[in-house]
């Protein structure tokens, strides 16, 4: 049997200097309630607007998995079991054999805020 051994000199103080940071952090939910909301309100504000009832049926939730916290932008707006805001966002075909073209509203809507969700995680941290 054999044995593997490491030796290290040095110490870990910015190491644990990193992880007292991380773990003085704020609630993660907390901050991401913050996201969720500016995320409604993003994809609110620029969906395509017929009669409004898309625009206006955006939500969010967050959950806690295994892996980490997760936060879902939703569109409750369906007809007949299809989500308008999918269809509206890849485009569909119509009753009478044509074709509605997607418009991609949902992509330049919510990238700033995954940006600024990144940008704002790091900080919490290093300034911690």
């Amino acid at each position: 049997m054999s044995m593997v051994t490491f030796k290290v000199s040095g110490d870990y103080k910015n190491t644990e200097k990193f992880f007292k940071r991380a773990s003085k952090a704020s609630n993660p939910i907390d901050i991401l309630k913050k996201y969720g909301e500016a995320g409604v309100n993003a994809l609110s504000s620029n969906t395509p607007v017929n009669t409004g009832k898309t625009a206006e049926s955006w939500d969010y939730k967050i959950t806690d998995t295994k892996n980490g916290i997760r936060i879902d932008w939703i569109n409750s707006n369906a007809e007949q079991g299809v989500n308008i805001a999918v269809l509206i966002q890849y485009g569909h075909g119509t009753r009478n054999g044509g074709y509605v073209q997607g418009r991609d509203y949902i992509n330049p809507s919510i990238r700033p805020i995954f940006d600024r969700i990144s940008e704002d995680a790091w900080k919490e941290i290093v300034s911690k």
